[in-house]
Protein backbone atom coordinates (compact mmCIF):
# COMPACT_ATOMS: atom_id res chain seq x y z
CA UNK A 1 0.00 0.00 0.00
CA UNK A 2 1.28 3.58 -0.68
CA UNK A 3 0.86 6.15 1.56
CA UNK A 4 0.71 8.95 -1.14
CA UNK A 5 -2.49 7.73 -1.91
CA UNK A 6 -3.97 7.80 1.37
CA UNK A 7 -2.49 11.07 1.62
CA UNK A 8 -4.32 12.08 -1.42
CA UNK A 9 -7.48 10.97 -1.13
CA UNK A 10 -7.76 12.43 2.67
CA UNK A 11 -6.76 15.53 1.66
CA UNK A 12 -8.99 15.82 -0.97
CA UNK A 13 -12.04 14.29 1.11
CA UNK A 14 -11.41 17.13 3.75
CA UNK A 15 -11.81 20.10 1.06
CA UNK A 16 -14.94 18.68 -0.93
CA UNK A 17 -13.18 19.57 -3.43
CA UNK A 18 -9.67 20.53 -4.37
CA UNK A 19 -7.41 21.31 -6.66
CA UNK A 20 -3.69 20.08 -7.06
CA UNK A 21 -2.00 22.80 -5.62
CA UNK A 22 -4.39 22.92 -2.44
CA UNK A 23 -3.16 19.47 -1.70
CA UNK A 24 0.10 19.93 -2.48
CA UNK A 25 -0.44 22.77 0.76
CA UNK A 26 -2.00 20.73 2.94
CA UNK A 27 0.56 18.00 2.44
CA UNK A 28 3.91 20.14 2.89
CA UNK A 29 2.15 22.06 5.81
CA UNK A 30 2.10 18.38 7.46
CA UNK A 31 5.75 17.82 6.88
CA UNK A 32 4.59 15.14 3.98
CA UNK A 33 7.15 15.32 2.10
CA UNK A 34 9.90 14.68 4.91
CA UNK A 35 8.52 11.48 6.10
CA UNK A 36 6.75 9.95 3.06
CA UNK A 37 6.88 10.01 -0.84
CA UNK A 38 4.66 12.95 -1.25
CA UNK A 39 6.86 15.00 -3.81
CA UNK A 40 5.04 17.83 -5.70
CA UNK A 41 5.29 15.09 -9.44
CA UNK A 42 3.88 12.10 -7.14
CA UNK A 43 0.77 14.44 -6.06
CA UNK A 44 -0.34 15.28 -9.38
CA UNK A 45 0.31 11.56 -10.85
CA UNK A 46 -1.56 10.13 -7.82
CA UNK A 47 -4.75 12.63 -8.71
CA UNK A 48 -5.00 11.95 -12.44
CA UNK A 49 -4.86 8.30 -11.96
CA UNK A 50 -7.02 8.44 -8.96
CA UNK A 51 -9.37 10.17 -11.28
CA UNK A 52 -9.07 7.55 -14.34
CA UNK A 53 -9.43 4.77 -11.44
CA UNK A 54 -13.17 6.26 -10.10
CA UNK A 55 -11.76 7.19 -6.86
CA UNK A 56 -11.64 11.13 -7.75
CA UNK A 57 -13.49 13.58 -10.15
CA UNK A 58 -11.95 15.57 -12.29
CA UNK A 59 -13.60 19.06 -12.81
CA UNK A 60 -12.27 21.71 -15.07
CA UNK A 61 -12.59 25.11 -13.98
CA UNK A 62 -12.00 28.42 -15.40
CA UNK A 63 -8.87 29.58 -16.51
CA UNK A 64 -6.82 31.87 -14.40
CA UNK A 65 -6.96 35.54 -15.15
CA UNK A 66 -4.02 35.49 -15.57
CA UNK A 67 -4.67 33.71 -18.76
CA UNK A 68 -2.70 30.33 -17.74
CA UNK A 69 -5.06 26.90 -18.68
CA UNK A 70 -7.68 25.89 -16.74
CA UNK A 71 -7.49 24.50 -13.26
CA UNK A 72 -8.63 21.15 -12.70
CA UNK A 73 -10.45 20.47 -9.38
CA UNK A 74 -10.88 17.01 -7.65
CA UNK A 75 -13.34 15.34 -5.51
CA UNK A 76 -13.80 12.25 -4.31
CA UNK A 77 -16.23 9.88 -5.39
CA UNK A 78 -18.20 7.36 -3.27
CA UNK A 79 -15.92 4.45 -4.60
CA UNK A 80 -12.44 6.69 -3.43
CA UNK A 81 -14.14 7.29 -0.10
CA UNK A 82 -14.63 3.21 0.26
CA UNK A 83 -10.88 3.06 -0.75
CA UNK A 84 -10.24 5.77 1.57
CA UNK A 85 -11.71 4.47 4.88
CA UNK A 86 -10.41 0.93 3.78
CA UNK A 87 -6.63 2.28 3.23
CA UNK A 88 -7.40 4.09 6.48
CA UNK A 89 -8.11 0.73 8.68
CA UNK A 90 -5.27 -0.85 7.05
CA UNK A 91 -2.95 1.86 8.14
CA UNK A 92 -4.02 1.26 11.34
CA UNK A 93 -3.77 -2.31 12.24
CA UNK A 94 -1.16 -3.32 10.35
CA UNK A 95 2.40 -4.31 12.26
CA UNK A 96 4.57 -4.95 9.05
CA UNK A 97 3.71 -1.25 7.38
CA UNK A 98 6.74 1.19 6.86
CA UNK A 99 6.29 4.26 9.22
CA UNK A 100 4.87 6.44 6.53
CA UNK A 101 1.58 4.36 6.50
CA UNK A 102 1.15 4.75 10.02
CA UNK A 103 1.84 8.21 10.14
CA UNK A 104 -0.68 8.90 7.43
CA UNK A 105 -3.10 6.84 8.98
CA UNK A 106 -2.48 8.82 12.18
CA UNK A 107 -2.95 11.61 10.50
CA UNK A 108 -6.79 10.78 9.09
CA UNK A 109 -8.10 8.23 12.10
CA UNK A 110 -10.11 11.49 13.48
CA UNK A 111 -11.97 10.58 10.59
CA UNK A 112 -13.23 7.23 12.28
CA UNK A 113 -15.23 7.28 15.08
CA UNK A 114 -13.50 6.77 18.84
CA UNK A 115 -14.04 3.19 19.41
CA UNK A 116 -13.53 2.34 15.99
CA UNK A 117 -9.95 4.18 16.39
CA UNK A 118 -9.39 2.57 19.37
CA UNK A 119 -10.69 -1.21 18.14
CA UNK A 120 -7.94 -0.97 15.38
CA UNK A 121 -5.11 0.58 17.35
CA UNK A 122 -6.21 -2.73 19.24
CA UNK A 123 -5.87 -4.85 17.00
CA UNK A 124 -2.12 -3.20 16.11
CA UNK A 125 -1.01 -4.34 19.55
CA UNK A 126 -2.54 -8.13 19.33
CA UNK A 127 -0.66 -8.02 15.51
CA UNK A 128 2.71 -6.85 16.39
CA UNK A 129 2.58 -9.09 19.81
CA UNK A 130 1.84 -12.11 17.90
CA UNK A 131 4.39 -11.46 15.15
CA UNK A 132 7.10 -10.79 18.10
CA UNK A 133 6.15 -14.22 19.72
CA UNK A 134 7.27 -15.51 16.43
CA UNK A 135 10.49 -14.00 15.67
CA UNK A 136 11.55 -15.22 19.51
CA UNK A 137 10.30 -18.65 19.28
CA UNK A 138 11.37 -19.25 15.35
CA UNK A 139 14.64 -16.87 15.03
CA UNK A 140 16.01 -15.75 18.38
CA UNK A 141 18.02 -18.23 19.90
CA UNK A 142 17.54 -18.23 24.40
CA UNK A 143 20.78 -17.10 24.67
CA UNK A 144 20.97 -13.61 23.02
CA UNK A 145 21.10 -12.75 19.88
CA UNK A 146 24.76 -13.22 19.72
CA UNK A 147 24.79 -16.73 19.38
CA UNK A 148 23.82 -15.79 15.94
CA UNK A 149 27.01 -13.68 15.36
CA UNK A 150 26.01 -10.30 13.96
CA UNK A 151 23.13 -11.33 11.84
CA UNK A 152 21.67 -11.95 15.53
CA UNK A 153 21.10 -8.34 15.81
CA UNK A 154 18.86 -8.43 12.93
CA UNK A 155 16.30 -10.20 15.24
CA UNK A 156 16.88 -7.93 18.25
CA UNK A 157 16.34 -5.42 16.23
CA UNK A 158 12.91 -6.39 15.02
CA UNK A 159 12.06 -7.43 18.73
CA UNK A 160 12.72 -4.25 20.31
CA UNK A 161 10.89 -2.67 17.53
CA UNK A 162 8.22 -4.38 18.23
CA UNK A 163 8.11 -3.53 21.90
CA UNK A 164 9.01 0.16 21.32
CA UNK A 165 5.80 -0.03 18.64
CA UNK A 166 3.66 -1.86 20.42
CA UNK A 167 4.14 0.45 23.62
CA UNK A 168 3.77 2.91 22.10
CA UNK A 169 0.39 2.11 20.90
CA UNK A 170 -1.04 1.30 23.78
CA UNK A 171 -0.03 4.68 25.24
CA UNK A 172 -2.19 6.50 22.47
CA UNK A 173 -4.60 3.96 23.13
CA UNK A 174 -4.91 5.36 27.01
CA UNK A 175 -4.82 9.07 25.68
CA UNK A 176 -7.67 8.42 23.09
CA UNK A 177 -9.68 6.97 25.88
CA UNK A 178 -9.20 9.68 28.11
CA UNK A 179 -10.36 11.79 25.62
CA UNK A 180 -7.55 12.72 23.80
CA UNK A 181 -8.71 14.54 20.43
CA UNK A 182 -11.98 15.03 18.73
CA UNK A 183 -13.27 11.98 15.99
CA UNK A 184 -15.91 11.35 14.21
CA UNK A 185 -19.56 12.39 15.38
CA UNK A 186 -17.59 14.51 18.12
CA UNK A 187 -17.35 18.17 16.47
CA UNK A 188 -14.89 19.45 13.63
CA UNK A 189 -11.68 16.86 14.18
CA UNK A 190 -9.21 19.09 12.00
CA UNK A 191 -9.52 22.34 13.41
CA UNK A 192 -5.84 23.72 13.93
CA UNK A 193 -4.31 21.18 11.59
CA UNK A 194 -5.02 22.54 8.02
CA UNK A 195 -3.34 25.47 6.09
CA UNK A 196 -5.29 28.82 7.59
CA UNK A 197 -7.81 26.64 9.59
CA UNK A 198 -9.32 25.02 6.31
CA UNK A 199 -11.48 22.83 7.76
CA UNK A 200 -14.53 20.79 7.19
Amino acid sequence: MSAIRLLVLGAVRQHGRAHGYQVRGDLEYWGAHEWSNAKPGSIYHALKQMAKQGLLRAHEIAPSTAGGPPRTEYEITEQGTAEYFKLLRQSLTAYDQKPDLLTTGLGFMVDLGREEALGLLEQRVRSIEEWRATVVEDYLPEDGPQQLGHIGEIMNFWVHSADTGAQWTRDLIERIRAGAYTFAGEGAPFVGVLPDDNTR
